[in-house]
């Protein structure tokens, strides 16, 4: 029986399942003739058929490890063979071992003796796949870079994930979303967003480029909006939260803000930001691109819409409990069990965090509010935004002029809204 035809051990045992119950109602002669058939299509010994048909056909776990079946020639030809074909995939080069060792050996490169050829021709792609990682460990790495100056300025600022069960307003994640179509040149619209963790309170700002000063803008305008004190800020290791200028305001202007950061490359580290990254800001906004004075003002007339309809009208759930389920036979998984859906700002009326006047003034201001004439105008908020013109190609913006028509706007949005309770020096 050839390689190719030979069966698995899971197709051997379901043939002779299915053979069993012929087996058991056959007469001596019968089963002889069975037998020999199950041996011609098995290619097992006849006395381990027999054995099979009269015991269990259940596998049973193996009592001691097998031992090695390819030793350290097979691991040096394997590495040359791999050297020669620049380093290719298992999957491409296993079904060429054989005839790249024979013409390696005929160029004095590689010993190929019968023995190695016949482990070469019977390895497996997953084998091979195992022993080059194995085989990679020896080989020599590069120097590690030395840190950059950005790099020295996390140091002191703690790696985590906010907890899912979190009570208190005021820990919130951060993220940045860039509007800058299919490429990243010159300066575009960015969306800066804050997500609180306890009741899903979310803002946005948007601001052309990532600069310092609209940085330190866009949080301006959050911590004179935010009907709750900032007690951590949570953003990922992006240089435009952590740089000299935005840790001297975080340090020296504004008190009581604990920063930490999530882990590079895990975006899950801050998973309710980048949800709303998707449901708050892409779903609207799309992958356009957006890089003009203009376009950031008709954003941040949308953002202060939304920001209403979002925080005092659209209910959201939270995560309450996770259970782990364990079953004999499948994967562990976690049950997740959510609470009643409640919007943003019923929540925060549950803590005492919001004092009660700032709590009766907006409990008034959605009163006079019509939710559908609200989610009108958002909608012709983003018809407007798209009739826009972006900017011509090398043209190049004023930021400061952004800056001062976003403060002119922010001081009218919040002349009835000044819910400023984190102290800022002047």
């Amino acid at each position: 029986m050839t390689k190719e035809t030979r069966m698995t051990i899971d197709e051997r045992r379901k043939y002779l399942q299915a053979m069993r119950s012929r087996y058991k109602r056959a007469d001596r002669k019968t089963k002889g003739q069975l037998l020999a058939e199950m041996e011609a299509v098995t290619g097992l010994h006849r006395k381990s058929l027999i054995r099979l048909m009269n015991g269990s056909l259940s596998r049973k776990p193996r009592r001691q490890e097998r031992g090695k079946t390819y030793g350290l020639d097979v691991d040096d030809a394997l590495r040359v063979i791999h050297e020669s074909f620049d380093y290719i995939c298992a999957e491409r080069l296993t079904p060429n071992l054989v005839w790249m060792a024979r013409h390696l050996d005929r160029h004095g490169e590689l010993g190929a003796t019968p023995s190695l050829l016949h482990q070469l021709g019977h390895v497996s792609i997953s084998t091979v796949q195992r022993r080059l990682d194995h085989i990679r460990q020896d080989q020599r790495r590069l120097p590690r870079k030395k840190p950059r100056g950005g790099s020295r300025l996390l140091q002191d600022i703690p790696m985590k994930r906010l907890s899912w069960d979190l009570s208190q307003p005021g820990h919130c994640e951060t993220d940045v979303v860039h509007h800058c179509g299919p490429t990243a040149s010159g300066e575009y619209v960015c969306t800066l967003q804050m997500i609180d963790v306890a009741t899903g309170w979310s803002e946005r700002y948007a601001v052309l480029g990532r600069s310092y000063l609209v940085m330190e803008d866009a949080f301006r305008v959050f911590l004179s909006r935010l009907p709750f004190p900032i007690r951590e800020l949570h953003p990922d290791n992006g240089s435009e939260f952590f740089n000299h200028h935005m840790l001297r305001f975080w340090g020296d202007f504004v008190q009581g803000v604990t920063l930490s950061r999530s882990r590079p490359y895990h975006k899950n580290d801050n998973p309710r930001v980048e949800q709303k990254n998707s449901t708050l800001v892409r779903a609207y906004l799309g992958y356009d691109r957006l890089d003009t004075v203009a376009h950031v003002l008709a954003v941040n007339c949308l953002y202060d819409k939304l920001w209403i309809y979002y925080n005092l009208f659209q209910p959201v759930m939270h995560l309450v409990e996770k259970q782990i389920v364990r079953q004999e036979g499948q994967a562990t998984r976690v049950r997740r069990r959510h609470d009643k859906a409640r919007t943003p700002f019923d929540r925060l009326c549950e803590t005492d965090a919001i004092l009660p006047t700032h709590r009766q003034q907006l409990e008034a201001f959605r009163d006079s509010l019509n939710p559908r004439r609200l989610r009108s105008e958002i909608y012709d908020g983003i018809d407007r935004l798209f009739n826009l013109p972006c900017a011509e190609p090398g043209s190049r913006q004023d930021v400061r002029l952004t800056l001062a028509k976003n403060r002119q706007n922010g001081k009218e949005l919040l002349s009835n809204f000044d819910f400023n309770r984190t102290p800022i020096k002047p």
